[in-house]
Order: C-alpha cells, then structure tokens, then sequence
C-alpha cells in the first residue's frame, strides 16, 4: 500500500510540474461582444521573489484595429501609447480613422513597482470592437534585474502555451444571423414528420403479436 501511495504522490508531482505557471499576464473580461466599446483590465501578477515588476508593453493587435483607445491612470505609474498609420483607413462613427493606437508602455516610478507576492491592474477603454473571432494582446513584464519575460505565445488547440498572451474572446453582435447547427445522423429531413411512420411500424408489431398469440391458442385438431 505504501508503494501504491508513493507510485500516485509522485505521478501527481510529475503532472504538476508539466503545468505551465498559473500566474501569467491576462486580459479581462475573457469575452467581449463586437461592435460595442469595451473595458479592459490587464492583470500583472510579479513572479519573481528577488525583483520588482517595473515595466509592462502591451501590444494591440495589428490585424484588427482599433479605432478609440484611452487609458485610466495608474497611481505612480507612467503610460505611453504609441500609434501607427494605417495602410488602409478605417470608418468609426462616420469619421475616417487613420492612426491607431499600436502598444500601451507603463512605467512605474521608484516606489509603486510590483513587488514580490503582489499584482497591479490597468484599465484601457478601447473599441468599437471588430468582428473578429478573437483579439490577442501579447505583452512583455520587465524586472528590476534587468529580465524580460515575453507573454507573446498563441496556444495550439488541445495545448498549452508556456508564456501565453492575453487573449479576448470576441462574441458576434446580438441579433446577427448563426450558422444552422448541422442535422444529426439519421435524423429525419426538415419538414417531414417521422411520427406516421413510426406509428404505423407499432400498429404492424401489435398486429403480428395478435397473431402469433391467436396461433398458439388455436385446439389441435382432432385425432
């Protein structure tokens, strides 16, 4: 018994240790619905028990613009957001948008760094929302030792990644039109009732279970 206990608590470390770090650099609400401007909130939690977080980047998606970006500031720290011009403009509200906001860098000053065992969010008001399946925000989280981690990874279906990126979820505009579900196997075509059918095969089997019965019953004939 004590081999069997041992053989699990080790088979449940290994599986442990396979697990990439919970603790990763993400985007709330985890889904939002197109269209629509949105309130994003990037969680950094610190990782590192000798050093502080002292910089985070956050890319915006270059595939799916977004026409309005603004920042809610963050006590002792310092946001900067880069833009970039657009190859092909976009509308927004009757107007034509040509730059873009492209990455959010803040900068925490000497005292409000994220320490050891602590985490710091930062809210960004952005949209309107493209209809698009989903919006990836990789991100990089500078230490004071001078190390990078790069949150960039895009994780394949049925896998994880090591350093993912915050990723949203976009959900299609209420009332926008969905794909029929497919018809399942042997199910009966649009428009026609099985129940007929079915009906009739129950009369035949009691019809024959008459019979059968009424056959068993019948006398033998007489010697």
């Amino acid at each position: 018994m004590k081999a069997g206990v041992v053989a699990v608590a080790a088979a449940l470390l290994a599986g442990l240790a396979a697990v990439p770090a919970a603790a990763h650099v993400t985007v709330n609400p985890k889904e939002v619905t197109a269209g629509g401007y949105a309130r994003l909130t990037f969680r950094v939690p610190n990782e590192r028990d000798d050093a502080s977080t002292v910089k985070v980047e956050v890319v915006l998606p270059e595939d799916a613009p977004l026409a309005s970006v603004s920042i809610k500031p963050a006590p002792g720290w310092t946001a900067v957001v880069e833009k970039r011009t657009l190859a092909t403009p976009i509308k927004s509200h009757d107007r034509e948008i040509t730059q873009v906001a492209s990455k959010i860098t803040w900068t925490a000053d000497a005292s409000s760094a994220i320490r050891p065992g602590q985490f710091q969010e930062f809210d960004v008001s952005a949209g309107p929302v493209p209809e698009v399946g989903q919006l990836v925000f990789k991100s990089l989280q500078t230490y004071s030792s001078g190390e990078i981690v790069r949150w960039i990874e895009e994780a394949k279906p049925g896998e994880e990644a090591e350093h993912p990126a915050p990723v949203l979820k976009v959900l299609p505009k209420a009332g926008a039109p969905s794909a029929p579900a497919p018809a399942a196997a042997g199910a009966a075509p649009a428009g026609d009732d099985p129940w007929p059918l079915v009906l009739s095969i129950a009369a035949l089997a009691v019809a024959l279970a008459a019979l059968t019965l009424a056959l068993r019953r019948r006398p033998a004939p007489p010697a």
